[in-house]
């Protein structure tokens, strides 16, 4: 009989993380074949969510459950999760019953097909609002882009994959984790099945702007070098504007005998070369600021109590 292990990050979650476990565990019974395990992190939630699942790990000893000393972020959590998971096939998914554990059948039959990864896709189905499904598409383009994901392949929370691809990944110990980033560095035999996307049943997303834009440069920062080359061909396609303008000017000079006068279109020149810089700059500075971090071994996440086999460990 092959275990399977479910990660769930979570956040604020104390209302709805019973029902998720109880999903899963109505959905395992009727895979027969398999036995399984659930990992829950709490990821330093304001709310009682730890108290919740500390209440059900000590009640069954199938469950797990990890307190985070702060809040690490999502990838992180996962990736503490990922750290106690002893399954042979393991499952990611969300704490708010957005992701439905009930079809976790149609993700594993994938694997039993040879598969490496299998993401959940929700095709034009996402229950999520306007701002979080822009924030996914921009997502997608980025790892497009950036770390080579194909274009008809769709990267959500919800995905199953086999246990040699969570150890290649558990071998990434630096602080900025980007669980996208670590699968698609590992293996290209990925695949999608098409799930349903429920409504959230309360509350809101914990992903506000600032979270998003951390998780985007933690991806391209972490995983590509390709932003460092982008600012090199920036930095070329402006100095050979600059050289073909420079020519124009000396041209007009010798035969009209007229040159461009005035601050304003020195001041606007200014400018855009200031601000070129100053992003290269930032950039620049981004990626040794993560490599300074890593030399000193920041810690991608700190474990306050982890609760096994109904006991505190």
């Amino acid at each position: 009989m092959k275990l399977v292990s479910f990660v769930i990050p979570c956040y604020r979650s104390a209302s709805t993380i019973s029902s998720v476990v109880a999903e899963i565990n109505s959905a395992m019974e009727d895979l027969p074949d398999y036995g399984h395990e659930i990992v829950l992190v709490n990821d330093c939630s304001p709310d009682g969510t730890f108290s919740v699942i500390e209440g059900l790990a000590r009640l069954d000893r199938r469950i797990i459950a990890v307190d985070l000393a702060k809040n690490f972020g999502q990838h992180a959590a996962i990736m503490a999760g990922l750290r106690h998971c002893g399954g042979d096939y393991i499952v990611c998914l969300d704490d708010d019953g957005q992701t439905p554990a009930d079809e976790v059948g149609k993700l594993l039959s994938k694997l039993e097909e040879g598969y490496d990864v299998v993401y959940a896709s929700y095709g034009h189905h996402k229950q999520h609002s306007f701002f979080r499904n822009f924030g996914s598409w921009l997502n997608g383009k980025m790892t497009e882009i950036m770390l080579g994901k194909p274009k008809n392949l769709s990267l959500t929370s919800y995905f199953a994959a086999q246990r040699f691809i969570i150890d290649e990944m558990l071998r990434y110990e630096h602080c900025f984790p980007y669980v996208m980033g670590l699968v698609l560095r590992s293996t290209k035999n990925i695949c999608n099945v098409p799930v349903n996307h429920r409504q959230r049943r309360e509350g809101s997303s914990g992903y506000t702007l600032g979270k998003l834009l951390n998780l985007w440069m933690n991806g391209f920062t972490s995983f590509s070098i390709k932003p460092l080359r982008l600012a090199s061909y920036l930095g070329c396609l402006t100095a050979f504007i600059g050289f073909i303008y420079a020519i124009i000017i000396v041209i007009r000079y010798f035969t009209v005998h007229m040159a461009p006068m005035g601050w304003s279109s020195t001041t606007a020149l200014l400018l855009i070369l200031g601000g070129i810089i100053l992003l290269v700059l930032g950039l620049v500075g981004e990626y040794v600021g993560r490599i300074f971090m890593c030399i000193n071994a920041s810690p991608q996440y700190v474990e306050r109590k982890v609760v096994k086999n109904g006991r505190e460990e």
